[in-house]
């Protein structure tokens, strides 16, 4: 990964501004991976996910009633 600036994170919709449980994201799609973080833990760490797994992750967890 060869970034020149900060990547500019994606924070969850689900946020909603009053501490919730929140993820935030980053898509790389060069190098077919997206990163996950916690939005109330910037510095804490950072899950490393190929993108199609993410996006299988995401289409269970709706379909499961979680979303």
């Amino acid at each position: 990964m060869n970034m020149a600036s900060p990547p500019t994170w994606l924070k969850s919709s689900y946020s909603n501004g009053s501490g919730g449980n929140c993820i935030e994201t980053f898509s790389i799609p060069e190098d077919d991976i997206t990163l996950v973080r916690d939005s109330k833990r910037l510095e804490g760490p950072i899950l490393t996910f190929r993108t199609e797994a993410w996006c299988l992750f995401l289409d269970e967890v709706r379909g499961s009633g979680w979303a």
